[in-house]
């Protein structure tokens, strides 16, 4: 009798502690935090892009007034550095691009024609990172070639370079390990010029043009350096 009470209890002890056991291995570590594997926009980078320019042009002042909307494509390369704190990606980019963009009107029975030859922008980005997509705005400054021709006096271009400012705004998204595409706006003011030559023959004062101009453009890039993915 004594003897099976005791294998009785024996077992009911044995069956206790395994159901602690159980009950200790469902509860959750304290103080540690699961990893979660997020995707890291650190690294250099660099892409091509493309897309369509339309825009504004007033000729004002010594030649005929006019108001010309050039318009066209554009085409060219990218390459930029990110920096990612948390889901904050702050960033530097530079672009040079081939321009179609060109437009003509009439003015005073002759045709005027504004066209950009090229340009390129050296912008700052800042974003917020969800993961993949990464919304940012940018803005910076725009360099670029922009003509002016008056068919009353060449059939050439009178050319200038000129300095000025771009802002904008975009979505990228990483699609597959360091590849991701981009779509994007900007708004470019490459400010006025005088055209003398190809606009009014050398007469002074010549010709006020202006170029401003809205685009909207698409983008591959290759992350180079830098974490694929990061953990927090």
């Amino acid at each position: 009798m004594k003897h099976t009470l005791g294998i009785g209890i024996g077992i009911v002890a044995a069956a206790l502690t395994f159901t602690g056991l159980a009950q200790d291995a469902d509860m959750p570590v304290k103080g540690v935090r699961p990893v979660i594997a997020y995707y890291n926009w650190t690294g250099l980078y660099a892409g091509i892009n493309g897309g369509y320019g339309f825009g504004t042009s007033n000729w004002t002042v010594g030649g005929p007034p006019a108001s010309i909307k050039p318009k066209g494509g554009m085409l060219g390369g990218t390459i930029g550095y990110n920096w990612q704190a948390g889901s904050i990606v702050y960033g530097i980019e530079e672009d040079l691009d081939w321009s179609w963009v060109e437009g003509s009107a009439a003015c005073a029975g002759f045709t005027c024609s504004t066209r950009n030859k090229w340009y390129a922008t050296a912008r700052g980005r800042i974003g917020y990172a969800f993961d993949r997509w990464l919304p940012y705005i940018t803005a910076g400054g725009a360099f670029g070639s922009v003509g002016g021709k008056n068919t009353a006096v060449t059939d050439h271009f009178n050319y200038s370079t000129r300095v000025g400012w771009v802002a904008g705004a975009g979505l990228e998204y990483a699609f597959l390990g360091n590849w991701s595409a981009k779509v994007e706006y900007l708004y470019m003011d490459l400010g006025n010029f005088s055209c003398d030559e190809g606009c009014t023959g050398g007469v002074k004062p010549g010709t006020s043009i202006s170029f401003k101009e809205s685009m909207v453009r698409v983008g591959l890039n290759y992350k180079f350096s830098g974490p694929i993915f990061s953990r927090y």
